[in-house]
C-alpha cells in the first residue's frame, strides 16, 4: 500500500550540505530517499543522499526469516549511487566468474570479456600458466586484445606497444628519448585466478581468500555431475539487457514463478510446491535451490524427459530433481540429468548487463550423431521459457523505477530469495562500517 507523504518541515543540517526532514506524519521507507532521484512533497522538490546508516540498517528486514522478511529496496536495482557503492561491497573484492578452463586450454589461448566496465583478457602463457589482466595498454589506454583467439603476446594497435602473454611489456617502439621511462617497469595489471569445477574466477583484490573453501557445500552437493571434466561449445556473443543484474540473478534463482509464469507441458513437471532451500550462511560463497520433479530425468523438451547422454555418476536422487547452484554476484547454474545450463552475468552499469549463457554436457555426449538435434528440442523448450522470464526481467526492472515499487512480503516457495538477501545484506554492512570507519 503506498504511504501518504508526511507532513515535511524542512532543518538545514549544520554539519551536511543535504537537508534533512523532521517527520510528523506516518514515515516514508528509507528506499524513497534515493540518491540522484526526486521526489516532490507537498510541492517541494527534496533530494536526498542514498547510502546513510539508516538506509544500511533497513536492509536488515531482507534478512529476517522469510515468513517475515520484504523484499530489497526498490533503489538498490535503479540507483546510480547505489550501483558505485554496490561495486566496492561486491565486485571489488568477490570472486568473480569470467569463463571456462576450457576455453583456453593451450598455450597461447586467449578470451576477453567485461565486468563493472573493466576489460580483462584471459590467457594460458607459455609455461602454461593461467593469467588474468586489464587489457588497457598501460601507454593511452588503448585495448591490447579483443574477442578470442590464440596468439604468441598482445600488440597494441594505436602505437604498437607489445606485451608478452604473462603482461610484461617487451617492445615500445620510439620511447629512446623518453625520461625516466623503462619498459620493465610497465605491465598489464594482474587480477587473482581460481579455477573451481572447471569454471575461471578472478578477483580484483590481491588480499581475497581462496573461493573454493567456502564453496564446500555447493560442490559437494553437485559434485556429481563432474563440472570440470564437463564439455560444450564456447557461448555465442552476449547478450544486453536493460535491467539490473540482481533481477536476472533472482529470475534465475526463484521457484515461485515457475509454476506460475511457466505453466503448461513445458515446465510442469517441475512444480514450484517441490522446491527445497538447503541452509547456507551469508558468509558461504554460493548457495543451493533444489526442485523436485515428477518423474526421473526430466528435462526441458516437449517430451519431458532426458534425451542426450545422463552425467554417468548422478545418484537417485540427482536424477529426480532440478539443481539450481547460485555463485553470485556472477554465476547461476541450471542442471538436469542430460543438461547444464550456465549464465555468467556482467554488471556494466546499475541498470544493465551483459550475460554469457552456456551449455554443458557428458563427456562424449557431444559426439553423439543426434545430438545437434536433439540439442535443438531441447532449447526449442528452453528458449520459450527464457523468453518469458526476460520479458518478465524488463518489465520488473520497469516497476521497480516507479514511485509505487513496494519492498513486498516472500513466499515460502522464494527462499532462495532470502539466502542471496542475506548474502548481500552482510556485504553492505560490512563495507559501509569499514568504508565510513573513522
Amino acid at each position: 500500500m503506498p504511504i501518504p507523504p508526511p507532513h515535511l518541515e524542512g532543518e538545514e543540517n549544520e554539519t551536511t550540505s543535504s537537508t534533512r526532514w523532521r517527520k510528523t506524519g506516518p514515515p516514508p521507507r528509507p528506499s524513497h530517499f534515493a540518491a540522484q532521484q526526486r521526489r516532490e512533497f507537498q510541492g517541494v522538490v527534496v533530494m536526498a543522499d542514498l547510502i546513510s546508516a539508516e538506509f544500511i540498517q533497513s536492509l536488515s528486514s531482507s534478512t529476517r526469516d522469510l515468513s517475515e522478511a520484504e523484499t530489497l529496496p526498490p533503489e538498490c536495482y535503479t540507483s546510480a549511487e547505489f550501483y558505485e557503492f554496490e561495486k566496492e561491497a561486491l565486485f571489488n573484492h568477490e570472486w568473480l566468474c569470467v569463463g571456462r578452463e576450457a576455453w583456453v586450454a593451450s598455450p597461447g589461448d586467449y578470451f576477453t570479456t567485461q565486468i563493472i566496465g573493466e576489460p580483462i583478457v584471459v590467457t594460458r602463457d607459455m609455461s602454461g600458466t593461467l593469467r588474468a589482466m586489464s587489457s588497457v595498454c598501460q601507454h593511452r589506454a588503448m585495448l591490447v586484445a579483443e574477442g578470442h583467439g590464440n596468439a604468441r603476446g598482445f600488440l597494441c594497435p594505436y602505437h604498437h606497444w607489445a606485451y608478452s602473454l604473462d603482461g610484461q611489456l617487451v617492445g615500445a617502439p620510439a620511447m629512446g628519448k623518453t625520461c625516466n621511462f623503462d619498459r620493465k617497469d610497465v605491465r598489464l595489471p594482474q587480477m587473482k585466478v581460481e579455477v573451481w569445477m572447471g569454471f575461471i574466477f578472478i578477483n580484483f583484490d590481491d588480499d581475497a581468500p581462496p573461493l573454493a573453501p567456502r564453496l564446500r557445500n555447493v560442490e559437494a552437493a553437485i559434485s556429481n555431475f563432474d563440472l570440470a571434466n564437463a564439455e560444450g561449445p564456447r557461448p555465442g556473443p552476449a547478450g544486453k539487457f536493460p535491467w539490473n543484474w540482481k533481477v536476472m540473478f533472482e529470475n534465475n534463482n526463484d521457484g515461485y514463478h515457475a509454476s506460475k509464469l511457466h505453466h503448461g507441458p513445458l515446465h510442469d513437471f517441475v512444480p514450484s510446491h517441490l522446491a527445497e532451500f538447503p541452509d547456507s550462511t551469508p558468509a558461504d560463497a554460493g548457495f543451493l535451490r533444489y526442485n523436485g520433479t515428477l518423474h526421473p530425468d526430466a528435462s526441458f523438451n516437449a517430451t519431458q524427459k532426458a534425451l542426450l547422454p545422463l552425467f554417468p555418476s548422478l545418484s537417485d536422487a540427482d536424477r529426480n530433481r532440478m539443481t539450481f547452484a547460485n555463485i553470485p554476484p556472477t554465476l547461476s547454474l541450471v542442471m538436469m540429468s542430460d543438461m547444464v545450463i550456465y549464465l555468467i552475468l556482467r554488471a556494466d552499469g546499475p541498470e544493465s548487463l551483459e550475460q554469457d549463457t552456456g551449455l554443458l554436457f557428458a563427456p562424449g555426449a557431444m559426439k553423439d550423431p543426434g545430438f545437434q538435434h536433439k540439442l535443438d528440442m531441447n532449447m526449442a523448450a528452453a528458449g520459450a521459457i527464457i523468453a518469458q522470464d526476460m520479458h518478465v526481467d524488463e518489465l520488473v526492472q520497469v516497476g521497480l523505477r516507479s514511485r509505487f515499487a513496494p519492498r513486498g512480503r516472500y513466499s515460502w516457495q522464494e527462499g532462495a530469495q532470502g539466502q542471496f538477501n542475506r548474502w548481500l545484506v552482510h556485504r553492505y554492512d560490512e563495507t559501509y562500517r569499514r568504508t565510513t570507519r573513522g
